[in-house]
């Protein structure tokens, strides 16, 4: 039986190694991939388009502005003159945000008043809108206390805030949103390249007429099945183990959990996509209905469905039972956890558990369609 399963590898390793564009694509588009997503995607707003209206033109004023800029958050683009010409900035895309300063904003701070401020924001874009209010209410909060102590202290009051809250930030405790994308882009990465390659190398056989002949010889088909999987399994591991590494020497993103339960993992994982590319093969013809079915299988639910960007807790519930059709959104709670938190099996064992599952259960559909495809 080994020798028969190192048979299948190695003839489909000499394959691999003739096919020059197929390598090209495994080891080359996975990096590429990464570094597009890596640079491309992010929760993070910086350099936000701001405009100001300065109908108070006071030092107070001006300080808070220059506050606001000394930042990497805002960009000026503008000094305004009058209410009209907002309008024409947010229409224009000139500003993302417009900051207006009543007239008496430095008068009511002097007196002990509250100084109204008003932020004007493009709402079309309703999640970096929220940020920006954000920002800006930080922001002002931030002037409105250094403002106060200055105050008091010169008056010589000393006044201690009833609560203060010392935020800690466990993990990512620079708040990188790559860092929270990262693990979901290695997931995504794999399994369209485990699923892709591994379909289009059985569909291959079938269109050259190679698979009959495969047919008629005593290789047994699980033994076929772990004879294509096992070179893709190294490829694959070969290629997780260049996007970490791109990951470092791109994103500083370092591994904090354990090495050996990682590999573990991510072989599990594998052979979850390996299966499910070995049965897109069986119910494929021709290459190209292959790599449709692999596409739309693989890449959609691993970027969708899986975690990987939108918090699967938000989605209806009946989208969050429909996202348990990729292992994807498994596999990326078991890497956010190694990598990021560098928790053990006991944070993610049901995890592991379902990837298992998931992986038995389409080895089998696709055993017993081979054979049905054996005895036609």
């Amino acid at each position: 039986m080994l020798k028969r399963i190192f048979a299948i590898s190695k003839k489909e390793i000499r394959q691999l190694k003739r096919d020059t564009r197929m390598m090209f694509v495994l080891f080359v588009f996975p990096v590429v991939l990464l570094a597009l997503f890596g640079y491309a995607i992010s929760f993070d707003v910086r350099h936000i388009k701001l405009a100001v209206l300065d109908k108070d033109k006071s030092e107070m004023s001006r300080d808070f502005i220059n506050s606001l800029l000394s930042s990497e958050y805002f960009d000026m683009t503008g000094y305004l003159y009058s209410d009209n010409e907002i309008k024409e900035y947010l229409d224009l895309h000139k500003a993302q945000a417009v900051l207006v300063l009543p007239e008496d904003f430095s008068k009511e701070l002097s007196r002990g008043n509250e100084g109204i401020l008003q932020i004007i924001i493009d709402g079309v874009n309703g999640n970096t809108a929220s940020i920006i209010l954000n920002y800006m209410n930080i922001a002002a909060i931030s002037y409105s206390n250094n403002y106060l102590d200055e105050t008091t202290a010169a008056a010589g009051i000393t006044i201690n805030p009833a609560i203060q809250l010392e935020p800690l930030f466990w993990y990512n405790p620079s708040l990188n949103s790559t860092y929270f994308l990262l693990p979901g882009l290695i997931a995504m990465i794999l399994i369209i390249t485990a699923v892709v390659s591994i379909s289009l190398s059985i569909v291959r056989e079938k269109e050259r007429g190679t698979m009959e002949q495969i047919f008629v010889s005593p290789v047994s088909t699980i033994e076929l099945l772990i004879g294509k999987t096992f070179p893709y399994t190294i490829i694959a591991l070969l290629i997780a183990g260049l996007i970490l590494l791109a990951g470092y020497i791109l994103f500083d993103i370092t591994m904090k959990g354990n090495y050996l339960l990682l590999l573990l993992t991510t072989l599990l994982f594998l052979f979850a996509s390996l299966n499910l590319g070995i049965f897109v093969s069986s119910v494929s013809e021709t290459q190209q209905v292959a790599f449709q079915i692999a596409t739309l299988v693989s890449l959609l639910p691993s970027v969708i469905l899986s975690g990987f960007i939108f918090p699967i807790e938000s989605m209806p519930a009946a989208i969050q039972v429909l996202s348990n059709i990729t292992p994807a959104k498994f596999y990326i709670v078991i890497l956010r956890g190694i990598l990021l938190k560098g928790v053990g099996l006991e944070a993610f064992w049901e995890q592991t558990i379902y990837l298992l599952l998931f992986a038995l259960f389409f080895l089998t559909l696709s055993t017993i369609k081979n054979k049905k495809a054996r005895t036609v």
